[in-house]
């Protein structure tokens, strides 16, 4: 469903990808960790279109997408959702005007199949009957429920998340992710998370890579990843100050 070959990315001169080559097959969820700064988040904008890579070619759903201009773009993109860290709601718009804003915009349904959906799709976030409330009166975990519930309204085959549990608290994060796989189930998405919530990565991923550096160092199951031999993924999975301190702690245990 989506494949980089050979991505590099830089910005006045500064490396941020260097030589990303990742596949997401359909229907998995891929995690995509790594410390603040490393390109996580720019792999997603450069998945969705928003941003065109310095070297390399962006597969989508086997269409190469870098080269497509704006119109062209638009049209792979009515296909995937994409939830960003800070929800990126329309403030102006009521919560049910910011859900049907993709269906008024992309498709020819009529109101009343546009109100049906968002109805909907608020129930299946744990918002049912709050079209009418404004994104000022939701907390920071509503506003993320709301973004989901508008990213799902035009059923699309890739979901993009953004950090989609940064700033939360931990009930609030389960909450996220319970959604994100229930997302997966329900319509059958292909998925893709950025997150730095290792407890949110183990839970959702059906695979994970690790970004550092600018560069995938590994990609596996959660599985495979919990039992990395590098201890720079060992390091970031377990909360250490550097890759030294688990090379003395595996020492220590043997």
């Amino acid at each position: 469903m989506i494949k980089l070959e050979n991505i590099s990315m830089s910005f006045h001169g500064k490396h941020i990808l260097q030589g990303i080559d990742l596949e997401v097959q359909k229907g998995e969820t891929l995690v995509v960790i790594g410390p603040s700064g490393s390109g996580k988040s720019t792999l997603l904008r450069l998945m969705v279109g928003l941003l065109k890579p310095t070297q390399g070619e962006v597969w989508i759903k086997g269409q190469e997408i870098s080269h497509l201009s704006e119109d062209n773009l638009n049209k792979v993109r009515i296909g995937m959702g994409m939830v960003f860290q800070y929800s990126a709601l329309f403030d102006s718009m009521t919560v049910g005007d910011n859900v049907a804003f993709g269906l008024r915009e992309h498709t020819a349904m009529t109101e009343a199949e546009i109100q049906r959906i968002v109805a909907r799709n608020l129930r299946m976030v744990g918002l049912a009957g709050q079209q009418d409330v404004m994104p000022n009166e939701l907390s920071g975990g509503m506003k993320k429920r709301v973004s989901l519930a508008r990213a799902i309204a035009i059923r699309p085959e890739i979901m993009l998340y953004d950090e989609p549990t940064a700033g939360l608290d931990p009930i609030m994060s389960g909450t996220i992710d319970r959604l994100i796989m229930n997302a997966k189930r329900v319509l059958c998405v292909t998925s893709v998370v950025v997150t730095h919530h290792m407890s949110s990565a183990f839970k959702i991923a059906d695979r994970v890579a690790m970004i550092h550096g600018g560069r995938i160092i590994e990609v596996g199951t959660v599985e495979q990843i919990r039992q990395s031999e590098n201890p720079v993924v060992q390091q970031f999975i377990l909360g250490l100050k550097s890759p030294s301190a688990y090379v003395r702690r595996r020492s220590e245990m043997r």
